[in-house]
């Protein structure tokens, strides 16, 4: 089952301004979590700041819209409350390798089986198109007035290198190759990351258009393996590491590859970490009796904060 760009009602389209890679991404996320299987019931969608971070408004699923930067922690909060929760991030370059790139690397670190999908325009387009951290350096943008002066960061590679153990790459316009990619990261156990090269016709048309697209973007060869077959053998996981990180050093402006670039079903995640201490999950914590009345004693607690 999938829906199409026109089941999507006008109000959902007319939030973002007309051709925006937005509705490509919204309409993948949809079909991700049909395809997938999960129970919307137990699906949240997070978001921070930007265009990118309206899409929970529009998929019936549960919500959070948090503060710019901060999507990540909320939603390793909402992970290690709930583990039975499904967890995806809706955010953009700004919002993630931005203000909030401390959080996106230190995630790394616990592995918390959450999904981040980045809308990577190389602008902030909510406040007019400044030039984020992704926006190649001499790339004249509507938002500045002289071409970029910084040099971009490559998001996949500070991910691979960090610790993240699912990392892709996709486009706004290729809905199809969005959801295959999203329904994969949703099955993976671990933190995720597909950085999702979006259209956006008001500040960044040239380079971030479907025809730029079409030209500059080609899928990884289809004899690229990047899943680590035997998760508990670092050689193999370095190899595959240095074998992504190669791919995206070589990489050239007019030949950037789409596709799944590394996966390791890494089985130390941050959930199994607390089990193995015996710390369970607060959902599975009692903090009140059936009448409501708290049964848990925080004078201890209370009396560590007195000076």
């Amino acid at each position: 089952m999938a829906i199409s760009l026109k089941d999507l009602d006008s109000h959902e389209l007319n939030d973002w301004c007309p051709g925006c890679g937005d509705a490509g991404i919204l309409l993948a996320v949809k079909n991700a979590i049909i395809n997938s299987g999960v129970d919307p019931h137990k699906t949240v969608i997070v978001s921070g700041i930007g265009c990118s971070s309206k899409l929970p408004h529009f998929v019936n699923v549960n919500g959070i819209h948090t503060l710019h930067g901060r999507p990540i922690p909320f939603a390793e909060g909402v992970k290690i409350a709930n583990p039975e929760l499904t967890v995806l991030i809706d955010s953009g370059d700004g919002d993630t390798y931005g203000i909030g790139v401390g959080h996106f690397i230190s995630a790394a670190r616990r592995n918390v089986d959450i999904k981040l999908f980045v809308h990577d325009n190389g602008v902030y387009a909510l406040t007019k198109g400044q030039a984020s951290p992704t926006l190649p350096e001499g790339t004249k943008v509507k938002g500045i007035a002289l071409p970029n002066i910084n040099s971009p960061i490559d998001p996949l590679i500070l991910a691979i290198a960090a610790g993240y153990t699912f990392v892709a790459r996709t486009q706004s316009y290729n809905v199809k190759e969005q959801t295959d990619l999203m329904v994969k990261a949703i099955r993976h156990k671990g933190i995720a990351l597909i950085d999702i090269m979006q259209g956006c016709p008001s500040y960044n048309e040239e380079y971030t258009s479907s025809s730029w697209f079409s030209q500059h973007l080609i899928p990884l060869d289809s004899n690229y393996d990047p899943v680590v077959h035997n998760p508990l053998d670092e050689k193999e996981v370095m190899e595959k590491k240095l074998q992504a990180i190669k791919i995206l050093l070589e990489e050239k402006s007019d030949k950037m590859h789409t596709g799944l670039f590394f996966q390791w079903e890494n089985p130390d995640n941050f959930e199994k970490r607390l089990m193995d201490r015996g710390l369970e999950s607060p959902i599975q914590q009692e903090i009140c009796n059936k009448d409501g009345k708290p049964t848990v004693d925080l004078t201890k607690v209370v009396q560590t904060l007195e000076v």
